[in-house]
């Protein structure tokens, strides 16, 4: 066996590697509540024994694999999930409205899962006045923080408020005020994410009910 021959073949192998892994990670997304790519593609490649850090699979790799097994296996509850989640923000949304809300994440991108967080990105002068106002609301809330990126290799860390309505959990990270004017940058392709404000989420729920084509979301 020639050189060029072996090389092939070790590269289609590790191509089906890297697809098993992605594969079962999106699984374990749709249907485990493991809501991050890196903790699904760790938690997939230990199942299947392959721990090889080469053979993980991208976060868009698994992005496209959970679509693919939301549409096999979920696509009748898709729409139901979506218009529920989409309900779910909307209503956070107005609450919020002081604070220039912007849905973003799994739910804009249609792939959202019952485990899926509402993801909503708020511009508070302080991270108090967002505490304040969920306990005036007697929301109870969990605080942490994030990591997030944006361009030019700039990190900041996100104080993020976690809270269940009814069933759905919602995430809401507070950024800085000149963040509404310049995305974080997406985990799947490191691209500035997709994002929505109220009157886009209002227009993108009344469009589940009556669907035509969809106008663009702001960044």
């Amino acid at each position: 066996m020639t050189g060029r021959r072996r090389l092939a073949l070790h590269t289609h192998g590790v191509e089906v590697v890297r697809r098993r892994i992605a594969e079962e990670a999106a699984r374990i997304m749709a249907n485990e509540g493991v809501g991050d790519y890196h903790s699904a593609k760790r938690k997939a490649a230990q199942r299947l024994g392959q721990e090889d850090s080469r053979h993980l699979p991208s976060n868009r790799e698994i992005e496209k694999a959970l679509g693919n097994y939301i549409q096999l296996f979920h696509a009748q509850d898709l729409p139901e999930t979506l218009r529920m989640q989409l309900g779910v923000a909307l209503e956070t949304m107005r609450v919020l409205a002081g604070f220039d809300p912007r849905l973003a994440g799994a739910l804009l991108q249609g792939i959202a899962t019952t485990f899926s967080e509402v993801q909503i990105h708020i511009f508070p002068d302080e991270p108090e006045q967002a505490a304040l106002l969920l306990q005036e609301h007697g929301i109870p809330y969990e605080e942490t923080s994030r990591r997030l990126r944006f361009g030019g290799a700039r990190q900041e860390i996100a104080p993020v408020f976690r809270f269940l309505a009814g069933d759905t959990p919602v995430e809401i990270i507070v950024l800085p005020l000149p963040a509404a004017r310049e995305a974080p940058l997406s985990p799947v392709d490191a691209r500035p994410m997709k994002r929505a404000n109220l009157k886009e989420v209002e227009r993108l729920l009344k469009n589940m009910a009556h669907p035509h084509p969809a106008s663009q979301t702001s960044g």
